[in-house]
């Protein structure tokens, strides 16, 4: 079978947010752009049409409307406190520095300028909980979610001015990066249909493939040592060819790959009820009321789960316990007010750009229609009318009897005897941090004003059975400032760029090899992708993306 070939100015391997980004720039600037893509063409974006749509900025007129007083200052004293970068990893900071530094004027006008708008109110994740987080709300929501981002975005790159200059190609997989007198010009592959193989010979190559979520056993193999052994079922919530295949093939071509073992997981993931992928999950976004208990139904402790303070502590505290995967125990009640499913398949009302209907939901019916799908057809999802009948479900599903009634009991008495006490008399951190939440308007709307679990007038009881998602690598691909892939280093520790090589998006830990650190602060993979995109494409033409 004849081997296809093909050629072009910039060539880039990943159809998802960063390649198409970068593929807009260089069309802008005249270049002939080809982008391999292994999917088929109907899911041609990649993971972020799946994504809400959340994007971390700085000083926004979003912010200001709201009395927020943000600053890049402010936000990099709070990205290192998270990040808690080592000695070594300089790559990072300087690439949490500079994201810091353009994610506004490079990102978020950017976005304005190409029609995008963002929901008015701005979300407050990641506060930080043993370490500070975002001092202040920083997460702008997209309005229309991550599909109509990608939609959007995809409908703009096919009806570019320099369309004709773009070619693209879906169902190939690249194997291998070609090198030339120790360039990089191009690569080979297998077409996904056929078997047949490829080229595409470049001048320049961006790799936009996305991290290693995809590949449960990769995850486990690169699981952070400290946590001890990773849990037995890890769910997926990442693209199924985020595998690393890429970063294998930049290693062969003695490119450097640096902490994979720094991942950002979710605590929060059921099984999805219509799976599209081996052990597809959904990530919840845990209810600030529930009660998170662990594999017996003991509440977890001695500090209490709550989300949007420190995701990174809820899957670390999980995985303390020697069985890894745990419950959170809440009501109807709660449910209706609280419970949503992170993801534009399941907020249709911002993905639909529907607002008067979102507000309506939000502050009038709740989120019942979600609520009784997810019960009605979700395996890791029970109801009971008695704290009894719902251990005794909860034992039922797990087929384990782990689950001590005595110990579930206990939970939601001592939980309930707190809130009726009254506020005054608040003793409960879980309580505390629910009583600061909802003194920010963007929170007030979906928390439950001390709502009791045993409340006769808020059954039935429900039981949510939650596992570790896999989501995104924070590690990957290293890079300089200007997204070219950097060599591993010599004997002498020292490192140069590959020439002909870029790395962009999650492929490159969001930049460097791991703009994060150990934790994000919540909306910079979105703005990640794009901003190293912009800044490959940008370095690719001869300029630079200046604050």
């Amino acid at each position: 079978m004849a081997t296809s070939e093909h050629r072009t100015d910039v060539l880039i391997v990943g159809g998802g947010i960063a390649g198409i980004t970068a593929a807009l720039d260089l069309l802008d600037a005249g270049q002939t752009v080809t982008i391999v893509d292994r999917d088929t063409q109907d899911n041609f974006g990649g993971l972020a049409k799946w994504a809400f749509g959340g994007m971390f900025f700085v000083g926004t007129k979003e912010q200001r409307r709201s009395g927020i007083r943000d600053s890049v200052e402010l936000a990099l004293g709070d990205w290192y406190s998270y990040a808690e970068f080592t000695d070594d990893e300089i790559w990072g900071r300087k690439w949490a520095d500079q994201y810091v530094h353009l994610c506004t004027p490079h990102s978020y006008h950017w976005l304005k300028k190409k029609g995008f708008s963002f929901f008015p109110v701005v979300n407050w994740t990641e506060r930080g909980l043993l370490k500070p987080g975002n001092s202040v709300p920083r997460f702008h929501m997209i309005w229309g979610t991550g599909w109509g981002l990608m939609q959007d975005l995809i409908n703009q790159l096919l009806n570019h001015p320099s369309a004709n200059k773009l070619q693209l190609i879906f169902q190939a997989r690249v194997r291998e990066l070609l090198l030339t007198n120790q360039q990089v010009t191009g690569v080979r592959g297998t077409y996904e249909n056929t078997g047949a193989e490829f080229t595409v010979s470049a001048g320049q190559t961006i790799v936009a493939t996305g991290g290693i979520n995809g590949n449960i056993e990769r995850v486990k193999a690169n699981w952070y040592k400290t946590w001890g052994d990773p849990p037995e079922t890890i769910l997926n919530g990442a693209h199924p060819y985020a595998l690393g295949d890429l970063h294998d093939a930049t290693r062969q071509v003695n490119g450097n790959v640096v902490n994979l073992d720094k991942q950002w997981n979710y605590a929060a993931g059921i099984r999805h009820y219509q799976p599209r992928k081996a052990d597809h999950g959904l990530s919840l976004v845990p209810c600030k009321s529930a009660l998170w208990l662990n594999y017996r139904g003991e509440r977890m402790g001695p500090m209490p789960l709550v989300t949007a303070y420190d995701t990174r502590y809820l899957v670390e505290r999980i995985c303390q316990e020697p069985v890894k995967y745990s419950w959170q125990v809440l009501n109807y009640t709660i449910a209706k007010k609280e419970f949503a499913i992170s993801g534009s398949e399941h907020n249709d009302h911002i993905r639909n750009k529907k607002f008067l209907a979102f507000v309506y939901q939000t502050l009038v019916t709740g989120n019942t229609k979600l609520v009784d799908k997810v019960i009605d057809r979700c395996e890791d999802i029970v109801v009971a009318q008695s704290v009894d009948e719902l251990v005794e479900k909860m034992n039922a599903l797990t087929g384990e009897n782990k689950v001590e009634g005595e110990l579930v009991r206990d939970a939601i008495s001592q939980y309930d005897a707190h809130i009726d006490r009254g506020p005054a008399l608040f003793n409960d951190e879980q309580l505390r941090r629910i009583a600061h939440a909802r003194r920010y308007r963007g929170d007030r709307s979906r928390t439950c004003k001390f709502q009791k679990i045993d409340d006769p007038r808020a059954r039935p009881l429900i039981a949510i059975r939650e596992f570790i998602l896999s989501r995104k690598s924070l590690g990957g691909i290293q890079t300089n400032l200007d997204s070219q892939v950097l060599s591993q280093p010599d004997a002498g520790g020292e490192q140069n760029p590959i020439p002909g090589l870029y790395a962009v998006g999650e492929a490159a830990g969001f930049g460097g090899g791991g703009m994060h650190g150990h934790r994000s602060l919540e909306g910079t993979f979105l703005g990640g992708c794009i901003i190293s995109a912009r800044v490959a494409a940008a370095a690719i033409i001869g300029k630079k993306l200046n604050a």
